[in-house]
């Protein structure tokens, strides 16, 4: 039997992109990775915007909530620490203890979008449609027993 490979998604709030991304993978291959995010700053709470484009392509991150990056460092041994934004690119730790693969996969940040409600909502559904492809494209260029 073998054990899981351990995938943290970082981001700088976790509040929109870690959270899609966490959504995402569990949704498409939590059978075969256990699936965490956090964030260098973590907000109060998933941005509902991201919950609402989420749904809209079934996958329910409702019950999430945003964690700090301090909740897993040195606690949790990652085979993948993916990280989502340059700016935690830039706060997150050269050395995190326990990973053995760190990626970068900078999207732009949906919570910074201006705009009418309407602009705002196909942002998050670029960057959501964004972040499913590179999860798609990375799972399909792995073993099938990472």
């Amino acid at each position: 039997m073998s054990i899981q490979p351990n995938v943290l998604f970082l981001c700088t709030g976790n509040s929109c992109r870690s959270q899609m991304a966490e959504g995402l993978l569990r949704h498409r291959a939590g059978d075969r990775f256990n699936v965490y995010s956090a964030g260098t700053d973590p907000a109060e709470r998933v941005h509902p915007r991201a919950i609402q484009v989420m749904s809209e392509a079934g996958i329910d991150i409702s019950g999430q909530r945003p964690k700090g990056v301090k909740e897993y460092l040195g606690r949790l041994h990652v085979r993948y620490l993916i990280i989502v934004c340059s700016e935690a690119d830039e706060a997150c730790p050269r050395v995190f203890p326990g990973v053995l693969n760190r990626l970068f996969w900078p999207f732009d940040d949906p919570a910074r979008l201006t705009g009418d409600d309407d602009q705002i909502q196909a942002g998050f559904r670029r960057v959501r449609d964004q972040i499913a492809d590179r999860v798609d494209a990375w799972l399909s260029s792995l073993p099938k027993d990472p």
